[in-house]
């Protein structure tokens, strides 16, 4: 294919790296939001005179001439589905922009980074990772060798970079329109969503948390000015409702909770959701309240699961009789919580499986449970905290390098058949738009027939005590 480069030379004849189009931003997917991992660095890049272009491929569509003009080429993956769809998309850019300098930043660029650079990449990003693009794109400019701090290559090994610096207000000016992402749905309520995060990285470390072996316990906080613009920009945009996606709302408390104090104050109608983890929800418990009326419609918490030797072995902080704790302080505030489940695990049981369904029903949250996650099957990464468990040993199996994942076989061959089945239910009803119940009811049927027992002949029990529980359109799962 013959592709017009004219304006991305200086006069010398070197890559002119501050030619609009001659860096390019990608995102694949990121659970249905406006990428905010290309909206920060496309600022950082702009404040230093360059002029990027910002692609999300989940909803743009990339054309060779865009990608033909550019001379480095970052692709944001900061989950697996995002890793999966950024290596077929970087396969077409080596195709079309053989020369192009190509980056994956994000974190699981950084937990599969041997991978990549073995096979499709000439540098890997993790952490922090705003100034060290800065730092590999004035490199590259320079013409000298990449030895920026945070920024892997064939070359020179880095740690991720954990470095605090002055966030930009994120620029998403060129990024496609609210419209085109999540929308919250509450009651006859239906209102485009935005999203940003107050903090990043996590204080905790859960062992299958893919933040831990990037962050290893730290946190950094985004200042309240820098938050607030943010969410200015986007509901000047349409947005109704903002979801603040860290790792975990509440490692900051205060930090979060100044926030919602400013953000209600300026834009009362503005409702919002957040993540955080059970354990912070019992013990902020004095504080969901005052998030409820301050416009908190929904709390998104990592349960994953009941039994309690799980729990123990992925180090996840909380019991079962939190999580019971945690739902009666939200129903107490008004506030619906929205598990997000683990389901398959070396250490979940059948019998594990069907105490789940039936909390989930003795709850009322089947509907404040998205179906997929009665399918999730643990992953493993690379550089994954569970590979320094003892406890995940006995069922590991080698690196599937390709599919970004180590192998694990269950004990019992029936919860692995079982997952699969689920996991082909809930893609039919999700494509079919079942009835959340009728989701539910197939799902349990499985279970019951995996065990060699007899469902429940009633059909799962609608709420009664709680309302319908607001949701965004986009299910979030890793």
């Amino acid at each position: 294919m013959a592709v017009d480069r004219r304006g991305v030379n200086a006069p010398d004849g070197r890559p002119d790296f501050r030619q609009p189009g001659a860096i390019l931003l990608l995102s694949c997917y990121e659970l249905g939001h406006q990428p905010l991992s290309v909206a920060l660095p496309l600022a950082t890049l702009r404040a230093a005179g360059y002029q990027p272009v910002a692609v999300d491929t989940a909803v743009q569509r990339l054309d060779d001439e865009t990608i033909a003009r550019a001379r480095a080429i970052a692709i944001s993956v900061p989950m697996h589905t995002a890793l999966r769809l950024g290596v077929a998309l970087g396969q077409r850019i080596r195709a079309v922009a053989p020369a192009a300098h190509l980056c994956y930043y994000g974190l699981y660029a950084w937990l599969n980074r041997d991978y990549l650079l073995r096979h499709i990449a000439d540098s890997v990003i993790g952490g922090e990772i705003e100034l060290p693009l800065l730092g590999l794109v004035q490199a590259l400019e320079r013409g000298t060798s990449v030895d920026v701090p945070g920024v892997v290559t064939r070359e020179r090994p880095a740690g991720p970079a954990l470095i605090r610096f002055e966030y930009p207000v994120p620029a998403r000016d060129s990024l496609p329109g609210l419209r085109h992402y999540a929308h919250l749905v509450a009651g006859e309520r239906v209102v485009p969503a935005g999203y940003t995060e107050t903090t990043r990285g996590c204080h905790h470390t859960c062992a299958h948390c893919p933040v831990v072996p990037v962050y290893r316990g730290r946190f950094f906080a985004i200042p309240r000015s820098v938050v607030l613009a943010d969410i200015r920009q986007q509901v000047a945009h349409g947005a109704r409702h903002i979801t603040f996606g860290d790792p975990d709302f509440l490692n900051g408390p205060t930090h979060s909770l100044r926030i919602c104090r400013a953000l209600h104050e300026e834009f009362p109608d503005v409702t919002f959701d957040f993540t955080a983890r059970i354990e912070h929800i019992v013990r902020h418990r004095d504080l969901m309240p005052e998030f409820r009326r301050l416009g908190c419609l929904f709390v998104v918490s990592a349960v994953e699961l009941l039994s309690e030797p799980a729990l123990q072995a992925i180090r996840k902080g909380h019991t079962r009789a939190d999580v019971i704790e945690a739902l009666r302080i939200c129903d107490a505030a008004g506030i619906a919580l929205r598990p997000s489940l683990l389901p398959f695990t070396p250490w979940t049981t059948l019998d594990d499986y069907l105490d789940l369904l039936q909390f989930i029903e003795d709850e009322e949250l089947i509907e404040h449970v998205d179906a997929v996650h009665l399918s999730i099957r643990l992953l493993i990464p690379p550089g994954s905290a569970l590979l320094e468990q003892p406890d995940v040993l006995p069922y590991l199996g080698p690196l599937d390098e390709a599919n970004f994942t180590y192998t694990w076989r269950h004990p019992d061959q029936r919860m692995d058949a079982l997952q699969r089945r689920v996991a082909a239910v809930v893609e039919q009803a999700t494509r079919e738009g079942w009835d959340p119940y009728e989701t539910f009811a197939v799902v349990r049927a499985a279970a019951y027939e995996a065990a060699g027992r007899r469902a429940p002949s009633t059909p799962p029990k609608r709420r009664t005590k709680r309302p319908e529980p607001p949701r965004l359109t986009e299910s979030w799962f890793c």
